[in-house]
């Protein structure tokens, strides 16, 4: 029973770094576009949201490959879940018809 609390615990954590991870990918990319250093904001953040995730895979596997399994399905959960989130309702506009083929 103590293992499977532990497993719930882990796939929550993932979830978390998932979240973490994605919600920061997202803040970035939206500040990114704005910013006069946009290499700066990317690979700042990559470095830090990477580092983040990596450490705390690290702290919730516990040297066990079973929480660390777990916990990269919470974190594959909270990608699709952020997806959902952080999607827009405006849709694609079709190319113009002069942009259609090669002049």
């Amino acid at each position: 029973m103590n293992e499977a609390l532990n497993l719930i615990w882990a796939w929550v954590a993932g979830g978390l770094l998932g979240v973490i991870f994605f919600g920061g990918l997202w803040w970035t990319v939206h500040q990114g576009v704005l910013s006069e250093r946009p290499a700066l904001w990317f690979s700042g953040s990559l470095v830090l949201r990477t580092s983040v995730v990596l450490v705390g895979f690290y702290m919730v596997s516990d040297g066990h490959w079973e929480r660390l399994l777990v916990s990269l399905l919470g974190f594959i959960a909270a990608r699709f879940i952020m997806i959902r989130l952080t999607r827009t309702s405006a849709k694609p506009t079709p190319l113009a018809p002069e942009t259609d083929h090669a002049s």
